[in-house]
């Protein structure tokens, strides 16, 4: 009776939300899915055409039709599996029958299966918010790489249409958008390896000196480097977007002050220095995070291990290098490969240091520090480039799921699990 209750909850939404019952009693003489479809008739005719009539009152809304669409098919899947399931069920119960003469009583199944679906069941409401949260958007945003959804097709004025593949064909085949995006792939993988291991490494450094005997003040010391973190890290980047200022930033007039320099350096508007402010920026912010967690491991390895190398006449480097930096790695290896993947979308960094720049004019709608997913926004509400835009996040996705499968497949803590 469940499962007929879900199977006419979706019939009666189909029947209801459309005209079907009118077109069949013979009111509607010409019957078409645009006008007088269902819910998930309509979402399916949304999401092949994309509309068909342009602007006006009673236009069709070109995203909003391939959102719909998203959905329709989403729940169809959904009802598709409970069908599936019910005749699975059906099937097992029948084959319990024919074996054994007994058939389960509504009591004893609901008790198995509270039992065996129990985590499941408790898990549907996450199930269902990640769906329309989460997949939802990720597939629409795949859908729009194939559409021509920019500022020359904008919603409700204009219809979108799909144009396969001619999108990646721009990317790769038209010289100002190839040379941008490579210019741009290779700067965020340097970007993305060098933001992750410098503050992993000075993190792992500080948090030894915190572990060692001869450090005074520990509690103190651990403080003061842990309010980096602490500080809300918008406000950090435009403290010191202020103080890197190339024409009246304080940091500027104190070198010329001091001797070390006669003009004022442009940290953020020359393309190489500003890539260097950003990594030493970015390990000013990232590093006690790491400090934090590799010291609460060095307080957890045996000490005897240390007092066995000792004894044995190992210094201090081979301690480091043959047992804790074996330990370290191995117990952090996959918050590396998170940091990683987490900085190749570190977005706040980029545009509120430097928004990209400067300038570079052989760029499509691009800067010397932009990475591809500040390009992206840039692409997105600066340009309205949707189409494009949903061509690096393929990009990117490709690049991340490919770094962070290899890397994970490597680690020994994965392994173990």
């Amino acid at each position: 009776m469940i499962l007929f209750l879900l199977q006419l909850i979706f019939v009666g939404t189909e029947i209801f939300s459309g005209y079907l019952l009118e077109a069949l009693s013979g009111q509607i003489t010409h019957f078409s899915f645009r006008l007088h479809g269902g819910f998930f008739t309509k979402g399916i005719w949304g999401l092949i055409t994309l509309g068909e009539k342009e602007g006006g009152k009673n236009g069709d809304h070109s995203t909003m039709l391939l959102i719909t669409g998203i959905i329709a098919v989403m729940v169809l899947l959904v009802v598709m599996g409970i069908y599936l399931f019910n005749i699975r069920d059906a099937y097992k119960t029948g084959k319990l029958l024919d074996e054994t003469g007994h058939c389960p009583t509504t009591k004893e199944y609901f008790k198995n299966t509270y039992s065996k679906f129990f985590a499941y069941v408790i898990l549907i409401p996450i199930v269902i918010y990640i769906m329309f949260i989460v997949i939802m958007p990720i597939i629409f945003a795949i859908l729009t790489a194939f559409t021509n959804y920019n500022t020359n097709h904008l919603p409700p004025g204009n219809l979108i249409s799909w144009v396969g593949f001619s999108n990646f064909k721009k990317l790769f085949q038209i010289p100002i958008w190839s040379s941008t995006f490579f210019s741009v792939l290779r700067w965020t993988v340097v970007w993305a390896v060098l933001a992750t291991f410098t503050t992993y490494f000075f993190g792992m450094f500080q948090a030894i000196l915190l572990n060692s005997k001869y450090t005074k003040c520990k509690t103190l010391y651990r403080g003061i480097m842990i309010l980096p973190w602490a500080i809300p890290q918008l406000i950090s980047l435009l403290v010191f977007r202020n103080f890197l200022n190339g024409q009246f930033g304080p940091v500027s007039k104190f070198l010329m002050d001091i001797g070390l320099t006669d003009h004022r350096i442009a940290f953020l508007a020359d393309p190489f220095i500003a890539k260097i402010t950003i990594l030493v920026v970015n390990l000013w912010l990232g590093f006690p995070m790491f400090m934090i967690m590799i010291q609460g491991i060095l307080s957890n390895i045996d000490k005897s291990l240390y007092e066995a190398a000792e004894i044995d006449g190992g210094g201090g480097f081979k301690i480091f290098r043959f047992i804790t930096l074996p330990l370290v790695l191995r117990a952090t290896a996959p918050l590396i490969v998170m940091n990683l993947a987490g900085n190749f979308n570190g977005f706040g960094i980029i545009y509120f240091l430097t928004n990209g720049g400067p300038v570079n004019s052989s760029y499509q709608f691009a800067g010397d520090t932009d990475i591809l997913i500040s390009w992206i926004y840039k692409l997105t509400l600066e340009q309205k480039l949707y189409d494009m835009a949903a061509v690096m996040n393929i990009m990117i996705f490709i690049l991340i799921a490919v770094v962070s499968i290899w890397n994970f497949r490597r680690t020994q803590a994965f392994k173990e699990v």
